[in-house]
């Protein structure tokens, strides 16, 4: 290998297309996971990371050479942001190429917890409808229904957008109002949950939102109550979840991601009103190549130009000369 590529640290699992594509620009050097216990002496000249998933403070500080860390995925919780800019390393994750993908499985989800769409399929595969007749009404639908989104970022935009062909009312909840929206926003998510009848959650893991969904809001979004989820499982108290499943607090949640994944808790699995998944908002092999095109090409762009195509904002930095 060319003494004048950068070698690029991966570790654990990542897309196999940033595999393929890394060698075209760089040294890979492999570890089984994000341990800084397993770096060695010879991985002090490492000046790049590509990861999906995990990079905690004690790796970054592990890798002397390090300058940049390639996330695969919009969200970058798993990567200790504020301790990599307190060194000038820069961090990007992959925005855009993920936000129409994602919209789209949320209203999916939706309308498939609402309607029973899923469990209608299993009545129809079992052979119910020809031994037991048609499939029971549907007491939910989205006709008439306000929907309330916890988050409006790129893809909260594009799921409000797709939501307003349905012909149904949006509100929001951000740290902020957003200017130039005419959607109704509501300064508090409790108060959000009040105003609407479902609840769709795209926030970024953070400590600021972790369990910011408890049984308040819940309680808040009320019996006819339907909440969406396809942010981060830690934002929602999934034992107040539960509660409000089995109490009907709340109708019914249709959930992507989960606290502990891949593990999710047994009420959930036996409860009838809930439609899971198993984190696949945006699993098409159209987006996760775009996906780890956009982690390569970071790479690329740093060590060609000195600048990151998308630096999130705690590292808008620049490439150190010298």
């Amino acid at each position: 290998m060319s003494a004048n590529l950068p070698r690029i640290l991966v570790p654990g699992k990542i897309n196999e297309r940033v595999l393929q594509r890394l060698p075209d620009l760089s040294e890979i050097v492999r570890l089984e996971r994000a341990d800084p216990e397993l770096v060695t002496a010879d991985m002090a000249d490492i000046r790049g990371i590509a990861v999906s998933g995990r990079v905690p403070a004690g790796l970054m500080d592990a890798l002397p050479g390090l300058e940049i860390i390639a996330n695969f995925g919009v969200g970058y919780d798993g990567v200790d942001a504020k301790h990599a800019a307190s060194k000038g390393i820069v961090v990007t994750n992959t925005p855009d190429v993920l936000t129409e993908e994602v919209a789209d499985t949320a209203v999916g989800l939706l309308i498939n917890t609402l309607r029973l769409l899923p469990q209608a399929e299993q009545w129809l595969r079992q052979g119910r409808w020809v031994r037991d007749g048609a499939f029971a009404l549907s007491p939910l639908s989205l006709r008439g229904r306000t929907v309330g989104l916890y988050g409006l970022g790129r893809i909260g935009l594009a799921i409000a957008k797709r939501l307003e062909a349905f012909g149904v009312s949006v509100a929001y909840h951000t740290r902020t109002p957003r200017e130039g929206l005419g959607y109704a926003y509501h300064p508090t998510l409790e108060g959000l949950a009040g105003a609407v009848d479902t609840l769709v959650v795209i926030v970024p893991g953070t400590e600021a939102t972790r369990k910011t969904v408890n049984a308040a809001v819940l309680s808040a979004l009320g019996s006819s109550g339907v909440l969406i989820n396809v942010g981060r499982g830690s934002t929602v108290d999934e034992a107040a979840l539960v509660a409000a499943l089995q109490n009907g607090v709340i109708a019914g949640a249709g959930l992507d991601v989960f606290d502990n994944e891949p593990h999710v808790p047994d009420a959930l699995l036996t409860l009838p009103n809930v439609s899971l998944l198993p984190h696949v908002a945006s699993a098409s092999v159209v987006t996760r190549n775009a996906m780890a095109d956009l982690v390569v090409d970071n790479l690329k762009a740093w060590f060609s130009t000195g600048k990151a195509l998308t630096p999130v904002p705690e590292t808008p930095f620049m490439r150190r000369v010298g």
